[in-house]
């Protein structure tokens, strides 16, 4: 697959750089902690190298954009080929070996943060217990371009669009 080398950020993870993001267990926590632009891809496939152990990979497949309090990566990952980045489904790496597809493109992502879900909790614990952030829900609705999902309707797209997700990076594994 051809990927684009097209590495603007998106206003909408931009939108994003300047909030807050809740952590604490006792209200509802997103652990998620935005990067202000993409990583470089020096370091992208440098990661991914590392995390599979399989030297022979390059990281153009992914716009990693935030971590979170572990070391687990959210990215874009570009599998739609030929369409921009905003419709590109978002992908976590988490630091001990979780992985998942967490939304079908960044509007999606935008509108699991908005329930008060974060990448780790969705592949972690599924989409069932956030608490709905009021100042997220003002960038979905910002910058989505989409209707309003909760992040349950989120995840079950990502996970029946992309099943073999956790398979094909098991895969690149040695």
């Amino acid at each position: 697959m051809q990927t684009t080398e097209d590495r603007t950020f998106p206003a909408a993870l931009a939108a994003l750089t300047d909030i807050e993001f809740p952590y604490d267990d006792e209200l509802g926590s997103i652990d998620y902690e935005p990067y202000p632009e993409f990583e470089p891809a020096e370091e992208t496939t440098s990661w991914l190298r590392s995390w599979t152990g399989n030297e022979e990979l390059d990281g153009n497949a992914f716009r990693v954009f935030a971590q979170d309090g572990t070391g687990g990566l959210v990215a874009c990952w570009l599998v739609r080929e030929g369409r921009p980045l905003a419709e590109q489904p978002v992908v976590f790496f988490g630091s001990e070996g979780e992985v998942g597809a967490v939304a079908t493109s960044l509007g999606d992502f935008l509108w699991l943060l908005a329930g008060g879900v974060g990448p780790m909790e969705a592949v972690q614990f599924g989409a069932d217990e956030g608490v709905p952030h009021a100042e997220l829900r003002a960038v979905a609705e910002k910058h989505s371009g989409l209707e309003p999902r909760t992040p349950a309707e989120v995840l079950a797209a990502a996970t029946a669009e992309f099943p073999d997700f956790a398979a094909t990076v098991v895969s690149w594994c040695r």
